[in-house]
């Protein structure tokens, strides 16, 4: 069998996977999760005695993916993303020591410096990040490099991913993502940042909001308007999508203090007359909306597989706290009141974490996912504020202190609940789409 190349520090190098080895792995990964999670392949073909044919392994190329992150991640430790969410320096070494290893393209076409596997593979891995213990503030840094490329990996021309692909893949440029503004919020269709056609050129004037990695990108993913709202049409008709270069002499970029997630900026972008070149347009004018499409759904399995793995940062933190914390001659593990509430969250964790996988296997078998995807989402980002939550009780007045590091993964579990999309209108998603209920808003 072939073995994955290791970089200088002795961990795998994604790049260096045998191309036999990963369609070998990939081909039992699609058949493990299919069987796993469609209930249709519950039973193996010509099984007279019903014995369940379900696998929940990962496979061995997912095995690999979660080890070399792990082995990563355990060069920064607890202390150095306490310091980053306490100083708000970008994680640049940790940024770089995922690239030099050939992971910022884990999805990314072969083609194009990347390696071609599919969103479980990047699931497993953003996951192993979050759980690590960096958390929101380790994911955030990368999560724009796996799912936000979506739509030039499907939809850019051969000459756009060749020129745009490498030196995100490579660690040598960062991007952003500007689709959300001041005034129109989920409400894509009435986003109002204007480009305006001149030549073979585009000017763009506008503004954005909640545009994360704003502060250290050097291209963008921007989503604007070429043509205005009009009767008879669609209102998401219009909407045109660029991947081009930030350039600050007409982009002024206001970073937004928050809550948590110090490390990772998010922040107002303004902009006035930025020039962009036609070449720099993705796909057809006035499409771009049905282009960004593709990036949402892969983006909710993702920040689902990023809650569980915080959450399960938090759960480990506390159990390992109940069993050292004595009160009364007892460690405070041995009372129901503090073992049934992790147990629940354990549990919660794991049934989330079935959806996520569901959702991306959907998603890599080109089968449609958004229901999947949008529980994932949910599941995930309440069992990971519930694990958070939990974990800060199971601490008491400790659980308050940063030294212990849970009040970090608290405040940053708010943000799979908040973005890219809220509880609620997930719930109404699943009302309308699924059971078939009239739209309620």
């Amino acid at each position: 069998m072939a073995v994955p190349a290791r970089s200088r520090h002795g961990a795998v190098r994604l790049g260096g996977i045998a191309r036999q080895q990963r369609e070998q792995d990939v081909g039992i990964k699609r058949r493990r999760v299919s069987l796993r999670l469609d209930p249709r392949y519950a039973r193996g073909a010509g099984d007279d005695c019903g014995a369940s044919t379900i696998d929940f392994a990962l496979t061995d190329l997912q095995q690999s993916v979660r080890a070399a992150i792990e082995k990563i991640c355990a060069r920064f430790d607890d202390d150095y993303w306490r310091k980053r969410d306490g100083d708000g320096k970008f994680p640049d070494a940790f940024h770089g020591a995922l690239a030099a290893d050939g992971w910022l393209g884990i999805c990314v076409p072969e083609a194009y410096g990347g390696s071609g596997l599919g969103i479980a593979e990047a699931a497993v891995m953003m996951g192993a990040i979050a759980q690590s213990g960096a958390g929101f503030s380790g994911a955030s840094a990368v999560h724009m490099n796996i799912f936000g490329l979506n739509p030039v990996v499907v939809y850019g021309s051969d000459e756009q991913k060749r020129r745009m692909l490498p030196p995100i893949v490579a660690g040598k440029e960062k991007a952003c993502f500007a689709v959300t503004e001041p005034n129109a919020g989920l409400e894509t269709a009435k986003l109002q940042t204007r480009a305006e056609r001149r030549g073979d050129r585009y000017v763009i004037s506008g503004a954005k909001i909640w545009t994360t990695t704003a502060q250290v990108a050097d291209r963008m993913l921007i989503l604007t308007r070429t043509a205005p709202l009009e009767a008879g049409r669609k209102p998401t008709d219009g909407l045109t999508l660029f991947f081009t270069a930030l350039d600050r002499r007409y982009v002024e970029v206001r970073e937004i203090e928050k809550m948590g997630r110090k490390a990772v900026d998010s922040n107002q972008v303004f902009i006035d007359g930025l020039d962009v070149p036609a070449d720099d347009r993705i796909g057809a004018e006035g499409r771009g909306f049905d282009y960004i499409l593709d990036g949402f759904n892969p983006e909710r399995i993702l920040v689902a597989a990023e809650a569980i793995g915080l959450g399960r940062a938090a759960l480990q933190r506390a159990a390992a706290y109940a069993k050292e914390r004595t009160v009364f001659g007892r460690p405070i593990g041995q009372n129901q009141a503090i073992q049934h509430p992790l147990a629940e969250c354990w549990m919660e964790l794991e049934a989330a974490e079935l959806m996520a996988f569901k959702a991306a296997w959907q998603y890599d078998n080109g089968m449609p996912c958004g229901p999947a995807a949008n529980a994932a989402k949910y599941l995930g980002a309440e069992a990971g504020f519930k694990a958070c939550q939990t974990a800060i009780m199971t601490h008491g007045g400790y659980g308050y202190a940063k030294e212990f590091h849970v009040e970090r993964y608290f405040r940053e579990s708010m943000i799979p609940r908040i973005a890219p999309v809220t509880p609620h209108l997930i719930l109404c998603f699943i009302a309308e789409r699924v059971l078939g209920l009239p739209k309620s808003y």
